[in-house]
């Protein structure tokens, strides 16, 4: 066991159904909190998901920057693009984690961080980081209820002169956010659902 530990921390060919298994573990002790809630959309729901707990966390960290790249390799896309990020805050450190987790793979991917609204000094920009004009680019959210955020980053990004292949989710609640993504023609890949953790 110590050795496949040693091997997974230094990027070494992993089993993705096993890593999916441990995120999923990770998920459900750390970021599931059951009882009525509001969510920021304003729906009602019965638990709350605090992804952060899991995206910020030094065990799931790298799970969630694993399960991204196997999404993004299983849809044939990981070859083709340039850069992964999106709407700060929630995004934010799944992009560092799959761009961390991309050097392991020797497939390196740079991150970027999607402002709310440009900032009103400086160079005014909206996407910081490596320029991503004329770049191919995922942008990913921690979870999704509606689409709403990760939206206002591909907008963003378009702006900025990207092109936006995909929208890229760890986990999706299946309340909406898919259908609204790809009704604007953009495909919606989601590693994981709340049906994975039996909160359907």
């Amino acid at each position: 066991m110590a050795l496949r530990v040693r091997q997974f921390r230094l990027g070494a060919m992993t089993d993705s159904a096993d890593t999916r298994r441990q995120l999923l573990d990770l998920i459900d002790e750390l970021a599931v909190v059951r009882g009525k809630v509001t969510l920021s959309s304003g729906k009602e729901a019965d638990y709350y998901l605090d992804l952060r707990r899991v995206t910020l966390d030094r065990r799931s960290a790298p799970l969630v920057g694993d399960v991204i790249l196997d999404l993004l390799e299983a849809e044939g896309l990981l070859d083709s693009i340039d850069a992964v990020g999106g709407l700060t805050m929630g995004a934010d450190p799944v992009g560092t984690a799959v761009m961390h987790r991309s050097v392991l793979r020797d497939r390196p991917l740079d991150s970027f961080v999607v402002r709310k609204e440009a900032k009103k000094h400086g160079m005014s920009r909206r996407v910081e980081g490596p320029d991503v004009s004329g770049r191919r680019v995922i942008a990913v959210e921690d979870t999704s209820t509606t689409g709403g955020s990760v939206l206002t980053a591909v907008e963003a990004l378009k702006e900025a002169g990207a092109e936006v292949v995909a929208v890229a989710v760890v986990m999706d609640r299946n309340t909406g956010a898919k259908e609204k993504v790809e009704a604007t023609g953009i495909p919606y890949l989601t590693a994981l659902t709340t049906g994975d953790l039996g909160l359907e």
